[in-house]
């Protein structure tokens, strides 16, 4: 079914604080009005009308830039001024729906619209509405405290929907100079029948300074945790030393690889690409590549963390596990360590290097090469 929306955005929305007005500053990076917009226009709005003050209309040239199909309008000295004027608007149609919305409640999605929409079909209004759950307490003139009854009470969201011939009837017939709280009220004063939705409590309305540290984290996207692990393995020849983890360790062998042969980097490497699906350093650095003979290491586990930024991912930490009889790991780990969190621009404490042997067990066990294996936690967008 058709509809049209009307966004009020012409408060000056001072108990927000300094600065401009709350509608027009950035959330999540975009202007809070925008969001409302966007919400509509996905919906499907036929028309979307938005109500500013006199002084109003750059800014909302500017919020909406991109955009099309929104009609700007100049708003009243008061917010039911403000109403009608975006009423008139959108001019005749006795029938149509049409859904008022506060832009300072930036959190509209498709379903809040669709759940009022069906509401309206046997109704003169409905909204959104949440039961009042905090204990209600009265202060008298004098000062004296009471508790006053909760249990039939509601706290009115937007968007209000209504058929647009009922809503501007309403209006037309409201006392002057009487200031209603909400939209409901002029239908409900004119005997319409209303009804409440189920309200949301993403639908808050942005009031206070504190409301845009609560939106602002609301808005951030949902971030989940991955686990990537990785294993690899070098033989010993002939050299006077090794690579492992970044460092050069002096040694009475090297390890033989295509590249640098560094075992702790190759692990690490794998389980970074294991962590977002992107195969193995054999997929993004193949070893019949001559380019990569006698690489550092170090290009592979930098190409794996910035292929994590892309997507917006942090590492959390990494946990590197060498496992060899020869050389002695743990007079060099700390250097590692402090390698490692420098390659990847972690702390130190994100970062675990450990050794151990199979007891002179298996090739590791006779000295014939070295083995490593990682771990690593990473957030990414869900």
């Amino acid at each position: 079914m058709t509809f049209s929306a009307i966004i009020v955005a012409a408060g000056s929305g001072e108990r927000a604080g300094a600065g401009e007005p709350k509608q027009w500053r950035a959330l999540a990076g975009r202007p809070v009005a925008r969001w409302s917009l966007e919400a509509f226009q996905a919906a499907g709005a036929r028309r979307v009308v938005v109500v500013v003050s006199a002084n109003g209309a750059d800014e909302a040239v500017r919020a909406f830039a991109g955009l099309s199909g929104w009609l700007l309008v100049q708003g009243g000295a008061t917010r039911a001024d403000s109403v009608k004027a975006g009423l008139a608007a959108l001019g005749p149609g006795a029938d149509e729906i049409v859904l008022i919305h506060d832009a300072a409640r930036p959190f509209l999605t498709n379903q809040h619209i669709l759940a009022l929409i069906a509401a309206l079909g046997g109704t003169d209004g409905a909204a959104p509405a949440l039961p009042v759950t905090d204990t209600l307490k009265a202060r008298s003139a004098s000062g004296a405290v009471t508790t006053a009854p909760r249990d039939s009470l509601w706290r009115a969201q937007t968007p209000q929907a209504f058929h647009l011939g009922v809503i501007s009837a309403a209006y037309d017939a409201w006392a002057p100079g009487e200031a209603p709280t909400d939209d409901l009220a002029v239908v409900e004063r004119a005997g319409g029948r209303i009804a409440l939705t189920r309200g949301d409590p993403m639908l808050f309305k942005l009031t206070y300074p504190e409301d845009f540290v609560m939106a602002e984290q609301l808005a951030r996207p949902q971030r989940v945790i991955r686990i990537g692990q990785g294993f690899d393995v070098h033989r010993f020849g002939e050299g006077d030393g090794v690579w492992l983890c970044g460092v050069k360790i002096a040694h009475n062998h090297s390890l033989i690889g295509h590249s640098d042969a560094d075992v702790g980097l190759h692990a690490l490497t794998d389980a970074l690409l294991g962590a977002i699906g992107e195969g193995d350093i054999g997929d993004h650095f193949p070893p019949t590549d001559p380019r990569w003979k006698g690489a550092d290491s170090t290009v592979f586990l930098r190409h794996a963390a910035a292929l994590i930024a892309a997507r917006d991912g942090v590492i959390n930490n990494v946990d590197v596990t060498l496992i060899c009889e020869a050389p002695k790991i743990k007079p060099h780990r700390q250097a590692m360590r402090e390698r490692l969190a420098e390659l990847l621009s972690l702390n130190v404490d994100q970062v675990s290097v450990k050794a151990t042997t199979t007891e002179q067990l298996g090739f590791t066990g006779r000295g014939e090469g070295l083995a490593a294996q990682a771990a690593v936690s990473i957030s990414v967008p869900g």
